[in-house]
């Protein structure tokens, strides 16, 4: 089962649509403080809106009490990641892992941790939304292990 997880995400709408793609690809969603908002944020709420039932949410303290339950790959996405999104080879219980929307990743875990990039045509765009990103990871990574089920 692939697990989506964010390191410190700061904008709740972003968080929100997160976990409604979660909902709809029976994701379980980590979340890993701090965070830029309260888990009852309404924005959160709003974005996600009536499918915080469907998703299973999970909210660590740290990266360091993350770690202790996260067995398995990692996966990290990044704008200077060295595999590409299509060409990198995901498995099964792989954690797909994001940073927060200003900063991207703590380096520590880009440095120690396979790292895969979203290509983009034109180069004068940094990055793009955070929502967008994991949606397009996450369907690639199902698209590859044949989880495209459903309508």
């Amino acid at each position: 089962m692939l697990r989506v997880v964010l390191v410190h995400p700061q904008i709740p709408p972003n968080t929100g649509n997160i976990a409604r793609t979660c909902a709809a690809t029976g994701t379980p969603l980590h979340l890993i403080e701090p965070l830029g908002f309260r888990i009852d944020d309404r924005h959160l709420k709003r974005a996600g809106i009536d499918y915080w039932p469907h998703v299973k949410v999970t909210v660590h303290p740290n990266l360091e009490q993350f770690a202790q339950v996260a067995k398995g790959r990692w996966v990290c996405f990044d704008t200077n990641g060295t595999h590409h999104l299509r060409q990198y080879a995901y498995q099964p219980g792989d954690w797909l892992l994001f940073g927060c929307e200003s900063d991207g990743l703590p380096p520590d875990l880009t440095r120690q941790h396979p790292t895969v990039y979203i290509p983009m045509a034109q180069t004068a765009v940094r990055s793009l939304n955070l929502s967008v990103s994991v949606a397009i990871a996450l369907y690639e990574a199902r698209r590859q292990l044949g989880l495209d089920a459903g309508k």
